[in-house]
């Protein structure tokens, strides 16, 4: 009988295979959002390699071997979770989900506090072991995490972003476009500024085919439409809260959202989003602070802030939306 395990007699070795990831991603906290995120990512085949952290040791394993599970039916894709940092070292990216959950009704500076302190332990420990990461934030308040990750992490400002308003835009061309009754990825245009009430629509910039809504409803927007477009961008606004209500936390939607974002990163694909970066001197901001804006995502995280044609009321609002941001991370204990 042969000595030899089944794999030496199975296989006639040419080489071994270095094991070396090329698209590394981590994922810190395995909540509903993290899971969506890697749930997206793995399903279509975003990474070569995916590494859960989190500090509920048992819930990460029972996430683990579910994913392993389903393997057969999306390739083989290496799969990690732990505790321990070290796990992620080498993450071309890495994704912070964690953090407590907003609660209904809860105040921004509030969930501001609780997470600052959750962060103070995960960031450093990110770039210790990934120095060369690009850090994607979707915790929120996501602006202002994502600003205190910048600080937190020492890296420069085009290597940390947040998911920002990418979802808020996502749900403004759903809604148009059951509206128009079209498709969404037919339908173009931007929320930017806060991820919260303060957000802008840039109502001047909607258009399909090139066609601007405001050209052919000149009062698109405002109190005085008919049509009630305004209307659209309190659903944008609610959305999230809408969902809360009836299942108690949002997942889906975010995690297909970062699954493209990572996509972006992973592939340099260089495609547009409204993305939370640093919006210093941008449009009249004045302040140090992250703020949604449509920016170029690639290899090196953002390498560029699409100078956006806003109206003056926009810009107003824009202007409003970063001050108020910048009196909420002000309060923030860092």
């Amino acid at each position: 009988m042969s000595t030899k395990t089944v794999k030496e007699q199975l296989f006639q070795m040419v080489k071994e295979v270095e094991d070396i990831a090329l698209t590394k991603v981590t994922i810190v906290g395995v909540g509903q959002v993290g899971m969506a995120c890697a749930y997206s990512m793995v399903n279509k085949r975003v990474v070569s390699e995916l590494c859960l952290v989190d500090v509920d040791e048992k819930k990460l394993q029972g996430e683990l071997m579910d994913l392993q599970h389903g393997m057969q039916f999306v390739g083989n894709i290496k799969l990690q979770a732990g505790t321990n940092y070290e796990l992620t070292a080498g993450s071309k990216l890495c994704i912070l989900t964690a953090g407590v959950r907003q609660r209904e009704g809860e105040d921004r500076r509030s969930l501001l506090d609780r997470n600052v302190s959750i962060f103070k332990g995960i960031v450093p420990e990110l770039v210790k072991y990934s120095p060369d990461t690009i850090l994607l934030v979707v915790s929120n308040p996501v602006d202002v995490m994502a600003y205190i990750t910048w600080k937190l992490s020492g890296l420069p400002s085009h290597r940390v972003f947040g998911s920002g308003t990418s979802l808020d835009s996502s749900r403004l061309r759903h809604q148009m476009s059951e509206r128009l009754g079209i498709d969404p990825t037919s339908c173009h245009g931007y929320v930017i500024g806060e991820h919260g009430e303060s957000s802008v629509v840039v109502w001047s910039g909607l258009n399909v085919s090139g066609v601007r809504l405001v050209d052919l409803n000149p009062k698109i927007g405002t109190e005085e439409d008919p049509e009630r477009w305004v209307d659209v961008h309190k659903q944008v606004i609610n959305g999230a809260t809408d969902v809360i209500k009836l299942k108690g936390y949002t997942s889906w939607a975010i995690g297909l959202c970062v699954s493209e974002l990572a996509a972006c990163v992973l592939r340099n694909k260089k495609t547009v989003y409204p993305l939370s970066t640093m919006a210093k001197g941008v449009q009249g901001i004045e302040h140090e602070i992250f703020v949604s804006l449509p920016c170029t995502l690639s290899q090196n995280g953002v390498n560029a802030i699409i100078n956006m044609k806003l109206t003056d009321s926009e810009r107003s609002k824009l202007q409003k939306s970063a001050d108020e941001l910048h009196e909420l991370f002000k309060t923030a204990k860092i």
